[in-house]
């Protein structure tokens, strides 16, 4: 029996889904279902490939609810920019949740990931940052990096940028970037430490194996998204910070435990609290969030399956609105 496979291109999901409070939305709704505990989701397939400084992930989750459920390959190739090309790219491929039957292949190229994960820095900084940011800080010049900010600011509208990174002319692109696509005061700033001083919110964005915020360094009405550390041995927060923090928050606890900046605490002998919420059960009520404008708060985002069929899901629900993408029959 014939069966029709949608196509759809970045340059179509760049034309059905934007970074907008609507795809914050959506990924706000993923967290939800994680909250509820019957979301069934597989520990992610992960792979390095040390040879080409790349690494690949394999990302699914089942929603209860949803008709559609989604598997997400997600290469990342970080010497790539030195050829020309990007570092991140991939696909998703999106089934029936009732027959199995493949419904759309999303040849994103890694842009849909791009989205769900600003997407998800933006829900934790509506439910963690303090209620006044003045200023948002970024710890990394790439092109998650301007769009964590971006995506925070629809619901942190804050006033000022500072940004670090290791090239100096990288920052100083990302803020001017930063500048022009908020319409805000942006600058680059020569030392990690004045990023987080000068900040409310701050969100790392790199592949460091080395922690790049100091414990000692974390002030009262401070929050950190952290969601460079998504592999073994990646590290961008100083172990002790999760401690001393007044609440730390992991997207997936069985995530964070073995790629997140958990694993660091734990593998450095620090973290001996009982197990950390995750944002899901924030969202659901289960667990409060922050309680004061003077506390500091941490976010462990390592990137879960279920915005990945959160997302796709939506994306290819506004290709049918809107008869976007080319059909083929298998």
């Amino acid at each position: 029996m014939p069966h029709e496979v949608k196509i759809l291109t970045e340059s179509d999901l760049r034309g059905l889904v934007k970074l907008d409070r609507e795809a914050v939305d959506v990924v706000e709704r993923a967290f939800l279902a994680l909250g509820t505990g019957k979301v069934i989701m597989p520990p992610i397939m992960s792979m390095a490939i040390p040879q080409a400084n790349g690494e690949v992930d394999v990302k699914t989750a089942y929603i209860p609810g949803f008709d559609s459920f989604a598997i997400k390959v997600s290469p990342g190739f970080f010497d790539n920019p030195k050829i020309g090309l990007p570092s991140l790219n991939g696909l998703m491929i999106l089934f029936s949740a009732k027959t199995g039957l493949v419904e759309a292949l999303l040849l994103d190229n890694g842009y849909l990931t791009d989205v769900r994960t600003a997407a998800a820095g933006a829900v934790a900084a509506k439910h963690l940052a303090p209620g006044n940011v003045q200023t948002a800080g970024v710890i990394g010049t790439g092109g998650q990096a301007r769009l964590q900010l971006e995506a925070a600011h629809l619901v942190q509208p804050f006033r000022n940028v500072v940004v670090w990174g290791r090239d100096v002319e990288k920052a100083e692109k990302c803020a001017a970037d930063l500048a022009e696509r908020l319409g805000i005061r942006a600058e680059a700033v020569a030392d990690p430490r004045d990023v987080v001083a000068q900040s409310q919110l701050v969100v790392t964005t790199t592949p460091s194996e080395e922690p790049l915020i100091r414990s000692d360094w974390l002030h009262p009405g401070l929050h950190i998204t952290a969601m460079g550390s998504d592999q073994a041995g990646k590290n961008e927060i100083d172990p002790a910070a999760l401690v001393a923090a007044d609440l730390y928050v992991c997207d997936r606890l069985s995530q964070c435990e073995k790629l997140g900046e958990l694993r660091s605490a734990v593998e450095a002998g620090v973290w001996k609290k009982v197990p950390p919420p995750e944002l899901g059960d924030l969202l659901c009520g289960r667990h409060p969030g922050r309680t004061s404008d003077d506390q500091i708060t941490i976010c462990d985002l390592t990137g879960t399956g279920a915005q990945d069929t959160a997302i796709a899901t939506f994306a290819m629900e506004r290709a049918r609105q809107r008869g976007a993408g080319a059909a083929f029959m298998t």
